[in-house]
């Protein structure tokens, strides 16, 4: 099986590298399309800020090239953000191929303990797809963010922080997860797992 490891202007890629390796799967980090498109499973990695990674993506044509994807694809954190239809993150157009706006991070005068960005280990709850076969529910995540997409007809898993929101979005042939699965201890390997045997 070919699996890639989308290379752009985001960091995290070389800990998906080792993740995968730690379930025994091999990957190629490239930009290049040929590549990409021959690939079995696609993995959009990412941690940075939405308008520059989606300015390098638009320059390559890269974005272009991911929306008429065919194959499994998995967007990791900024990655998922940006299969999104708009971030709040410098008023940023995405891909659209999630319905839902990521917005950013408010807390109330009540939840001025809450922090933000959110940083460390949260639960995800309502877990639905193949991609949650065999992890439990309540199972808890690593998360890195600031800004989070809503809740909507593509949500199959949720997290709460300030409010209820959408850690992970099916879309077709389309995955995203707003946790970090490579850093996700045993759940995150299994959703690894689940996503390469889709």
């Amino acid at each position: 099986m070919k699996i890639v490891i989308i290379k752009y202007n985001a960091g995290n890629i070389r800990s998906v590298l080792f993740a995968l390796e730690r379930i025994g799967a091999e990957a190629i980090v490239t930009d290049e399309p040929e590549l990409i498109l021959n690939a079995d499973r696609i993995i959009f990695p990412g941690v940075g800020e939405a308008s520059s990674a989606m300015n390098y993506l638009r320059k390559r044509k890269l974005d272009l090239l991911i929306q008429n994807l065919q194959q499994p694809v998995l967007g990791v954190c900024l990655g998922m953000q940006l299969l999104c239809a708009h971030s709040e993150e410098n008023d940023t157009k995405c891909m659209g191929i999630f319905h839902e706006t990521v917005r950013k991070f408010i807390p109330s005068v009540n939840e001025s303990t809450l922090k933000v960005p959110q940083m460390g280990w949260n639960n995800i709850y309502n877990l639905k797809t193949s991609l949650f076969t065999g992890v439990p529910e309540n199972s808890y995540c690593y998360f890195v963010h600031g800004y989070y997409a809503g809740l909507g007809e593509t949500t199959i898993a949720k997290t709460d922080y300030v409010q209820p929101y959408s850690s992970a979005l099916h879309n077709k042939n389309f995955y995203g997860v707003q946790f970090h699965p490579e850093k996700s201890a045993a759940a995150g390997e299994r959703i690894l797992k689940n996503f390469i045997q889709l």
